[in-house]
């Protein structure tokens, strides 16, 4: 008898402090990857996923305007920006001090649904499922808001640009987990993002280096991005499992993504060709399950540099 109410206090414990200290440990990850070309001026791109964000999370939004101090050159928003229908009020306020910074985003199902009770269990399940219960949220608000913040949607498109003489592509889709992915008009995307974009007719200047965005880490995905060239691949949507058991790692996944890729830096290999793959372990959680367990919060700012380094591992 003893034991089990050793047992009850160790879990009490440990959801005291999964709900009211970690989930608002808010930590930075850092990252180096040698993608550019030689002698390319490194480029600092800061990777902000899943904010789920409700309109009194004011610790969450101050520490992400923060994040402004490190000047990035790039933004990546993978999605699930909103976690209540009154999120936006708190989404304005974390990122505006990146309006004018270039970025690109894709969106999740929280950007289109707002957050309902569920049963934790189903998370168990690679099935995607969206109740009809669900509160539509205002995407339309949220896209806008993004846009004129100069940031390029990459749902289901490619887009391009310049940064400190380094040419970028992008190829993203919308939300897997929900069905809303259309890998099948990347080819067609990317061919007219090619044959039109602004460097296509110089002969001399680098290479570019194609960056694919997905919210959730669905291997059809990362193999399609992988096809179509990716160099690296952002993602979120896993919460880093969102409980992780020391010296196991993530129980679950909420996608078909193996667990030891469900947080951090790795590669993905696909069909011979590789890229390397950055899942967010996001910075929120559902409003109705806030707990988070050895899997603290974070975005994650990465250092692109030049070097003649192949892939390995």
């Amino acid at each position: 008898m003893a034991a089990g109410a050793t047992v009850a206090a160790l879990g009490l414990g440990a959801l005291a402090w999964g709900t009211l200290v970690e989930r608002n440990a808010f930590t930075l990850r850092r990252e180096t990857l040698h993608i550019l070309e030689p002698g390319a001026r490194p480029l600092t791109v800061l990777h902000i996923s899943d904010l789920h964000m409700a309109p009194w999370q004011q610790s969450k939004q101050e520490w992400v305007r923060e994040l402004a101090v490190f000047e990035p050159d790039l933004v990546v928003n993978t999605g699930d920006n909103l976690g209540h229908e009154n999120g936006m009020t708190g989404i304005e306020h974390a990122l505006e001090p990146f309006r004018n910074v270039p970025g690109v985003f894709v969106n999740g199902s929280n950007d289109y649904f707002g957050p309902v009770v569920k049963n934790p269990f189903t998370y168990f399940s690679t099935t995607p499922k969206q109740g009809t219960e669900a509160p539509a949220l205002d995407t339309a608000a949220l896209e806008d808001f993004f846009e004129g913040m100069g940031w390029l949607s990459l749902n289901n498109a490619a887009r391009a640009m310049s940064i400190k003489g380094s040419r970028l592509e992008f190829v993203g889709v919308n939300d897997p987990h929900i069905g809303y992915d259309r890998l099948d008009k990347l080819p067609g995307a990317l061919d007219e993002l090619r044959e039109n974009v602004g460097w296509q007719s110089e002969q001399n200047g680098p290479q570019s280096v194609t960056i694919g965005l997905t919210h959730a880490p669905y291997k059809r995905v990362l193999n399609s991005l992988v096809t179509h060239g990716a160099d690296v691949i952002f993602a979120g949507h896993t919460h880093g499992g969102q409980v992780r058991v020391p010296g196991y790692g993530a129980l679950v996944t909420n996608c078909d993504i193996p667990r030891d890729q469900a947080q951090g830096l790795s590669l993905w290999h696909h069909a011979r060709n590789t890229a390397y793959l950055n899942v967010s372990a996001g910075l929120g959680t559902s409003i109705y399950q806030p707990v988070r367990f050895a899997c603290r919060p974070e975005a994650v700012l990465l250092t692109l540099t030049g070097s003649d380094i192949g892939y390995s591992g």
